[in-house]
């Protein structure tokens, strides 16, 4: 049984997250207003099928997904990037692995306790 992420979370960042954008050559003023601004995450699950809404008083940005299927994701509003990505469980954690201009990069979310983590890979 997949870990229970539904509800409204208060995103935990990772340290590395203005290091993440300037290397999605995210400009300057950008970065500053975006680690400065608390995040929250919306995200319904049903099974596998997750709706992850990421809200904040600068922009929002939607992703719907199933994991274990490789689907195309236009991160419009965040760095424009059109890449294939891939979600998969890795024990608790959610793990995305994009494929585009630049290989590698993605994300993980996980939940300690009462917290959403987030760490971003460049």
């Amino acid at each position: 049984m997949p870990v229970d992420f539904n509800g409204k979370w208060e995103l935990e960042s990772s340290e590395n997250f203005e290091d993440y954008m300037k290397a999605l050559n995210i400009d300057f003023a950008t970065r500053k207003i975006a680690v400065q601004l608390a995040q929250t995450k919306v995200i319904i699950q049903d099974g596998d099928k997750f709706e992850v809404k990421t809200l904040s008083t600068f922009r929002n940005y939607e992703l719907m997904f199933t994991v274990g299927v490789e689907f195309v994701e236009h991160t419009k509003g965040l760095d424009n990037r059109v890449v294939k990505a891939l979600v998969v469980w890795e024990g608790d954690k959610l793990v995305c692995i994009q494929k585009g201009e630049k290989d590698k990069r993605g994300w993980k979310h996980w939940i300690e306790g009462d917290k959403l983590y987030l760490f971003q890979s460049t």
